[in-house]
């Protein structure tokens, strides 16, 4: 997969190429210190993945991004910062993951693993989704701090989201990741591709694949790709139910 690193720091872009060459199925192919210099490669190179900082003269790498994101055949881009405040900016370009700097081998491995697994439909529709979002304000993924950094899970990969004392836990498609938000304001903001089926539980619409009942006579819902049945609690049958049946 070939890789193109933008920073106005030249260490920086040593570092992050030191890092990229000792990763087996990755190969950096250029370098640029700038937004403008890096659309001007991504024109001419064609790189699978664009690793860039934000904090840039002449053109930040929210600005490159955003210019990339309109491409016919878009780049993956993977923000390297030492800033975490330009996460939600991140959102709006589709970036496909936010790393702190300094950047840890294992959590850019991780970003790389899944910006591989994206084909060229999928990395195009990113675009599109960005068009998009003028008419669906709702934000295209959650962000969590884990041991990688600041991690982005587009809210397509996320199977449920469930709640634990005053945490809540996302499951998605690659893991699991905890949260500080809670399970109401999710539930709100997300109430046309999230359903809550227990006081504790909001599951993907999308994902949604059957409800059955135990023989203790408890009602479970099955979540497309998860071999985990989730209980729905009474209250929430009949809803459930109606629900199912007009998908």
């Amino acid at each position: 997969m070939r890789v193109l690193i933008v920073d106005d720091e030249p260490l920086a872009r040593e570092r992050l190429k030191r890092m990229v060459d000792e990763l087996s199925d990755y190969q950096v192919v250029a370098t640029a210190e700038n937004g403008i210099d890096a659309v001007e490669q991504v024109d001419s190179i064609r790189p699978e993945v664009v690793l860039m900082d934000i904090r840039m003269p002449e053109m930040d790498g929210l600005q490159a991004a955003a210019k990339l994101v309109e491409q016919k055949h878009p780049p993956a881009v993977i923000f390297c910062t030492a800033y975490d405040e330009y996460a939600v900016e991140a959102f709006d370009v589709q970036a496909l993951g936010y790393l702190m700097k300094p950047v840890n081998k294992d959590a850019l491995a991780h970003a790389l693993a899944r910006a591989t697994r994206l084909n060229k439909a999928q990395l195009s529709a990113l675009g599109k989704r960005s068009k998009d979002q003028e008419s669906d304000p709702a934000r295209s993924h959650i962000s969590a701090r884990t041991h990688r950094g600041l991690e982005l899970i587009p809210i397509e990969d996320i199977y449920f989201f469930r709640a634990d004392q005053k945490y809540v836990t996302v499951h998605h498609e690659h893991g699991e990741v905890l949260i500080d938000e809670t399970l109401k304001d999710l539930e709100q903001e997300l109430e046309d591709r999230f359903y809550r089926i227990h006081r504790n539980c909001l599951v993907s619409v999308n994902h949604l694949e059957a409800m059955e009942r135990s023989g203790q006579g408890q009602h479970k819902v099955k979540i497309r790709g998860l071999e985990e049945s989730l209980d729905v609690s009474r209250r929430h049958v009949s809803g459930l139910r109606k629900l199912m049946q007009s998908l």
